[in-house]
């Protein structure tokens, strides 16, 4: 064999495990939640959290003394896990993430990001290793890489759904989670083949079973939200919402703010409503693979409400959240209609 095609083999068992899954994930996701670009631009900050360990674990080896094989078994797993947790703490705070699947894929894309990165700068410095290096790296090291972010972003989404809110007891124990079962990859306790193995059994059975119950979960959740928004919707149009409870508790506001920004959030919740069915059904067209292009009513209506946020302010905001029973994957819905 040529040293070529050597290399190309190389490069093929331990680039393409990782991505090959990520791409099976995209294909499994039948709403469509996360798109092809956000992968992309997912997977480039992977990599680049990739190149910043490097340097920063570089630095911290030669200000602390300490040698690489004790540093990459203890320190090391903590830091590259907490730097790649980062992209996926600024998608959930951005409204990205709102589902189990698109925790999944996003987060398993930073991991694969990253593995992709470390894996080509293993092939331009390792000479000649033992193909058995790179089956290791590309189906145990690459797989671990992503399932771990997979599983920590997901873990964080659960929190943040339970709780409310992202913070630091929402993030810490996910993130000691992952860096601990990745220090425990490390330790290599057993044959470096044997843990390749491990990583095969579990980490993508895992993955596919919280992946395809998310799923389901979501057809749950598009379901019931639209009896919830169509009452909503109806109630508003009837003529009778100032005798509801909804209108009546919106009315009370005038003690607190002038009547221009009652009629405002008024407007806003119309507004709401009638994009978040949007948005669910454009889910379900996906679905079925048709894809709706985005009208400029719809467009309209969403600067519309960015307009109506802007002007209203936050403290206003905040005393429609009981109307609209406001999460976090309501808001993500309202950005995956406008993305």
């Amino acid at each position: 064999m040529t040293d070529g095609a050597a290399w190309l083999l190389r490069a093929s068992i331990g680039l393409l495990p990782a991505l090959c899954f990520l791409a099976t994930l995209l294909f499994l996701d039948s709403y469509k939640l996360v798109r092809l670009r956000l992968v992309v631009i997912t997977i480039v900050a992977g990599g680049l959290a990739a190149a910043l360990c490097y340097l920063v674990n570089g630095a911290v080896m030669s200000a602390a003394g300490v040698e690489f094989d004790t540093y990459s078994r203890y320190e090391a797993p903590l830091l590259e896990e907490s730097i790649k947790a980062c992209v996926i703490l600024f998608l959930i705070r951005q409204r990205r993430i709102g589902f189990l699947v698109d925790a999944s894929v996003l987060g398993y894309a930073v991991g694969a990001g990253f593995a992709t990165v470390e894996n080509l700068y293993y092939l331009g410095t390792l000479t000649d290793p033992h193909i058995g290096v790179w089956i290791v790296r590309g189906f145990g090291t690459a797989i671990l890489h992503g399932g771990l972010q997979a599983s920590f972003a997901a873990l964080v989404l659960y929190n943040v759904d339970l709780r409310g809110k992202l913070d630091a007891r929402g993030i810490l124990p996910p993130l000691a989670l992952v860096a601990l079962i990745h220090a425990s990859f490390n330790q290599f306790a057993l044959p470096p083949i044997q843990e390749t193995m491990l990583v095969l059994l579990c980490v993508p059975p895992l993955m596919l079973w919280v992946f395809l119950r998310s799923e389901r979960a979501v057809e749950g959740w598009i379901g019931s939200g639209f009896e919830v928004d169509q009452e909503l919707l109806e109630l508003l149009d009837s003529g009778k919402f100032s005798d509801s409870r909804a209108g009546q508790y919106l009315y009370a506001l005038r003690s607190r703010f002038s009547g221009e920004v009652v009629g405002d959030l008024l407007c806003y919740l119309r507004l709401y409503v009638e994009l978040a069915l949007r948005a669910k059904g454009i889910l379900i067209m996906r679905e079925h693979d048709i894809e709706v292009p985005l009208d400029e009513e719809t467009k309209s209506k969403l600067q519309e409400m960015r307009y109506l946020e802007r002007t209203v302010g936050r403290t206003a905001m905040r005393t429609l959240q009981p109307l609209m029973h406001m999460n976090g994957r309501d808001l993500w819905q309202l950005y995956m209609l406008g993305k």
